[in-house]
Order: structure tokens, then C-alpha cells, then sequence
């Protein structure tokens, strides 16, 4: 919609060798209201100034000296890739208004002229040309989200074509380090080593996940949760993200509210947000991680999109950094953008953090001054529903035990052994196999204690792992499938390979979640159940102790066959 504003602040260029008539005519537009009238005296000058301002409208006398209009209007047309040309003929001869419009000028007034019928003219003329431009520029942004579309497709087609293996290599250097530790003493040398090793592994599974949500190749699962457990869980690692001269304090809510979210989709905002108060603070400094409840009003929402007025939980991290520009705070979720060097900063972090709070129904904000901090908030819609989950909180009591015989199908061979490795230090019996025809073969021939449960990869060559259990389940119907892949949710879901009910644990994993995971369907026990008993259980011997961080693969499979 253009309004009359819009149209006073229009840019006019007025073009008239004789000095009387500029003179004139930027008398009459001023008074009118026009704010931004220029002249020349000069046609030779025209086309440069045009390169320089973009004029909404040229007012353009025919007969002038050096330069008649018609070369002005053959020079403007040269210019403008579509040969639109915003021009008022304004001319002594009437006889040239038939081939002043043929030359591209939008309309003609004789002189002399009538000073309400210019104004008229000029007003009109205005009205189309702004709504012109307006037009165009609603088609570049349309082309603009097109190119980035396309540019964020390719991203998640290459994101989800290397996660696979990606994540292969990931749980391997994740699941032998904490066989590792489980040997070593609390005190021994090499444990902080491991513990750094394993870290780095989880930043290169959480930069996986960023670039699978950033290009939607990868679904939120929602559960409901507390937030003040989420962060909770998450100190010992944040704390580990930080620079000694940076004090963190975390503030939990007072009775705060429940939230529909993804808890390791909401570790990795919270990790994205802290990384870049440490980034911003690189003297040393505070950081703030705050939980509470608050009410978004009418004005609030109606002053950011997509705001629902209601009762939200605000989660905010605040530093005492280096703050932003209002130019960066314009940028700042948009894809790829960073103020970081070369070779430090991928551009994804906060577009991700954008991403996942928006599919939780939320939204983020940024506040911010230069040379004074910056702080974030993320609201989530507040929920009055049951706890799904103790979100990441692990009892320090051993892992669950079992002497049942297992299959492990994986045609990753270092995968393979280590899963076995796993499940064997946990007391069960486990037979190996590459793929699933070789799973079909082993448990034809497999003479012990019957099968109870095969932990497989879905997607293998000979025979994936869909079509192994089909076989299985037909002969052997009580037996369990839990199905696993470094291949993406969408992937899985468009071919067909996974499907609602199946039990699925995505790579990479750890044993503590494996081994969870696989007790639970023996038990025909749900994840949220296991993890309620295991607390409870550990509360009566002694406190809760935190560890690290279960992340939101220790939760997001859905309930084998026959849970409850």
C-alpha cells in the first residue's frame, strides 16, 4: 500500500536549461510537500545523477541545448534494464507529445503550463512508479528466498548424504572412549584426555545436527519438560565451553512452567548461545543463564510475527561482552551470516537456534548495545500438561544388566564390534552380523538360549535391516526389533524404511543410552518409565547426581511392541 508520505518523499529530478522554469517548478513541488526535489540545468549531467539516485520521477524539458530531451530519455533507457522510464515531459513544442510517449516518457504537459495540472500529474506519476517498484521488489525478495531455498536444499542434501558415515565414525570415537573411562579410576591420568576426546565428538555430532535442522532434513520430536532440568544438566558441559575468566551463574525459575520441546534440540540452543557470549567476551567476563516465567501481551505480539499473547517460559543467556550493531542485530539469523574470522564461525548457529525454537511454537530475541553485552531470550509457549520426561537427569547407579542373548546386525564392522562390546560388558549374550541376510543365516543356525531382541542398522547392503525383521518377526513373532541409523528421519521416512511404531535409536549413541534402550523393551518398559524408576530407585540410597548430559537420543525412540 502506498501512502501519501511515501509519495511526498519521493525523489524528483528536475531537468530545464532555462533557469526561470527550475526555479518554478521546485517552488510549486515544495510547497506542495515534496521533500526531495533536485534540478540540473544540464541534460549531459542527467544520466549520472540517475546512476547515483534512482529518481522516482523526472520532470524533463525536449528542447535544450547540447541535448535535446529524446538523447536524455535514450541515455535513461540504457540504464534501466527494462527500459522503464519514470519521466513528465514538460515542453514549450505539443506537436512532439505523440513522440515524446513513443521515446518511453509516461506522460506530457505543454507549457505554458497549469500549475494544478503538474501537480496532479506529478502525484499520478508518483503513485504508479512507487507501486511499480514496490512490485519489483516484492518479485527480487520472492527470487531471493527462491536462490536461498535452492542454496539451503543442497546444504541438507549434503548434510544428510554424509551423516550417515558421518555418525558411523562419531559413535565409534564416542562409545570406545567411554569404555575407556568406565576402566579408569576418577583420578587416573588420562580420563580428563578421553573426557576432552569425547567432547570434541559430541561438538561434531551437535555441528551434524545443525546443519541437518537448519536444512529441515531432521524433525523435532516434542516431549514436555521442565526447563530448569534441561539447563541443569547441561552445566558440567557448559562449563566446559567457557574460558576460566568468564563467571557463569545459572538462575532457575521459581516454579516455572512446562514446555513442549525437543531437550537436545534445546541443549543446542543453549550451547549455540553460550559458545557466542564466550566468542564476545574474550577478556573474560559474566554470563547469565536465566529460567522464568513470563506474559507476552497484545502490544508484544502484535510488534513480532507469529507471537500468540499468552503465558510463555523465557529461557535467556546474557553476557557482558562486546554487544552488536543495529546492522549486525538486522542479520543476525540469517543463514551463513557471521562476524567471526575465517575459518571460526560456520554462520549456522543461530539460524539453527531460530529453527528449532520456531518448530517448539517460540520465539527468540536479541537485545543488545555495543560495548555493554547482549542478552537472548527464548520464549516457549507455556503448557499445563504432565512431565513426559526428567529431561537428561541419569542416576549415578549402574547401567541396566541382563543375561538375555542378543543380535547385533550392523555392516559397519567397527560399529559392529563396538556394540557388542557394549551390550557384552552389560552381561548379555551377543551374536554378531554384517547385514541381514547374514542376520537371517545366524539365527537359523543359532542352537542356545532363544533371541529376545536384534539391535540393527536399517539401511545395509544384500538386505537392509526392514526386510530382515519382516523375516524375523515372521518366524520368530515375540521376538524385538531396535531398528538404528546415522541416515536422517526425513531420509528414512521418504524411502519407506521407517515407519511409525518401530523402535528406533539414532546414531551416534552412547553405551549408557544403548543399554537403557535395549533393557527397556526387554522389560516392555517405555524410555520415560525407565528413567522415573532409575531416579526414584537411586534417590532412596543417596542425592541425585548429575552427569553428563543424555541427549535426545536416550529418548526419542518410540515404545517397542507391546509396551505399555
Amino acid at each position: 500500500m502506498i501512502s501519501p508520505a511515501d509519495i511526498l518523499n519521493a525523489s524528483i529530478l528536475i531537468v530545464d536549461d532555462q533557469a526561470a522554469n527550475v526555479a518554478l517548478l521546485e517552488q510549486v513541488l515544495r510547497g506542495a510537500g515534496y521533500t526531495a526535489v533536485t534540478s540540473t540545468r544540464y541534460p549531459l549531467e542527467v544520466c549520472e545523477l540517475y546512476r547515483k539516485n534512482r529518481y522516482a520521477l523526472i520532470l524533463l524539458d525536449l528542447q535544450m541545448p547540447v541535448m535535446d530531451g529524446f538523447q536524455v530519455m535514450e541515455g535513461l533507457k540504457a540504464i534501466e534494464p527494462e527500459g522503464y522510464l519514470s519521466v513528465l515531459v514538460i515542453t514549450a513544442q505539443p506537436d512532439h507529445k505523440l513522440r515524446a510517449l513513443r521515446a518511453g516518457a509516461k506522460d506530457f504537459v505543454s507549457k505554458p503550463f497549469d500549475l494544478a495540472e503538474v501537480l496532479m500529474r506529478v502525484h499520478n506519476l508518483l503513485e504508479v512508479r512507487l507501486f511499480h517498484l514496490a512490485a519489483e521488489k516484492r518479485k527480487n525478495q520472492a527470487e531471493g528466498r527462491l536462490i536461498e531455498a535452492q542454496k539451503m536444499d543442497v546444504i541438507g542434501q549434503l548434510a544428510a548424504g554424509v551423516a550417515h558415515d558421518f555418525n558411523n565414525i562419531l559413535a565409534v570415537i564416542m562409545g570406545y572412549s567411554d569404555l575407556m573411562m568406565a576402566k579408569l579410576g576418577p583420578d587416573h591420568g588420562l580420563k580428563n584426555n578421553l573426557e576432552m576426546i569425547r567432547l570434541a565428538a559430541e561438538r561434531a555430532a551437535g555441528l551434524t545436527r545443525q546443519l541437518l535442522i537448519f536444512s529441515r532434513k531432521q524433525t523435532v520430536q516434542l516431549v514436555v519438560l521442565d526447563l530448569n532440568d534441561v539447563v541443569r544438566d547441561l552445566e558440567r558441559m557448559l562449563g566446559r565451553l567457557i574460558d576460566e575468566s568468564i563467571d557463569m551463574t545459572i538462575v532457575p525459575g521459581e516454579q516455572s512452567g512446562r514446555v513442549r520441546a525437543d531437550s537436545g534440540y534445546i541443549g543446542q540452543v543453549l550451547m549455540n548461545l553460550v559458545v557466542n557470549a564466550r566468542d564476545a567476551m574474550p577478556n573474560g567476563g559474566k554470563l547469565s543463564i536465566a529460567v522464568s516465567n513470563v506474559y507476552l501481551d497484545e502490544p508484544y505480539a502484535r510488534a513480532h510475527t507469529g507471537i500468540i499473547p499468552g503465558d510463555y517460559v523465557m529461557l535467556s543467556v546474557s553476557d557482558t561482552g562486546t554487544g552488536m550493531t543495529d546492522e549486525v542485530k538486522e542479520h543476525l539469523f540469517e543463514a551463513l551470516f557471521t562476524t567471526k574470522p575465517v575459518g571460526e564461525g560456520t554462520g549456522l548457529g543461530l539460524t539453527t537456534c531460530q529453527t528449532i525454537v520456531q518448530q517448539s511454537g517460540g520465539h527468540i530475541g536479541v537485545y543488545s548495545e555495543l560495548g555493554k553485552g547482549t542478552t537472548f531470550k527464548v520464549y516457549f509457549p507455556r503448557v499445563d500438561l504432565p512431565l513426559d520426561i526428567v529431561a537428561g537427569r541419569v542416576s549415578r547407579g549402574p547401567l541396566p544388566r541382563g543375561t538375555e542373548t542378543l543380535m547385533v546386525v550392523e555392516d559397519d564392522s567397527a560399529l559392529r564390534h563396538l556394540a557388542i562390546r557394549m551390550l557384552e560388558a552389560q552381561g548379555y549374550q551377543v551374536l554378531p552380523a554384517s547385514n541381514g541376510r547374514d542376520a537371517l543365516q545366524v539365527a537359523t543356525e543359532h542352537q542356545g538360549s532363544p533371541i529376545s531382541l536384534v539391535v540393527t542398522d536399517i539401511i545395509m547392503p544384500l538386505m537392509g535391516g526392514r526386510v530382515m525383521a519382516d523375516w524375523l518377526k515372521a518366524a520368530y513373532p515375540e521376538l524385538k526389533i531396535l531398528f538404528t541409523s546415522g541416515y536422517t528421519d526425513d531420509a528414512l521416512t521418504q524411502h519407506g524404511t521407517l515407519r511409525p511404531g518401530m523402535a528406533f535409536l539414532p546414531k551416534p549413541y552412547t553405551s549408557a543410552v544403548l543399554a537403557r534402550k535395549v533393557r527397556a523393551m526387554l522389560d516392555n518398559e517405555s524410555d520415560t518409565a525407565m528413567f522415573r524408576r532409575e531416579e526414584a530407585a537411586v534417590n532412596e540410597r543417596s542425592p541425585v547426581a548429575w552427569i553428563e548430559p543424555v541427549t535426545k537420543d536416550a529418548i526419542s525412540g518410540v515404545n517397542p511392541p507391546g509396551a505399555a
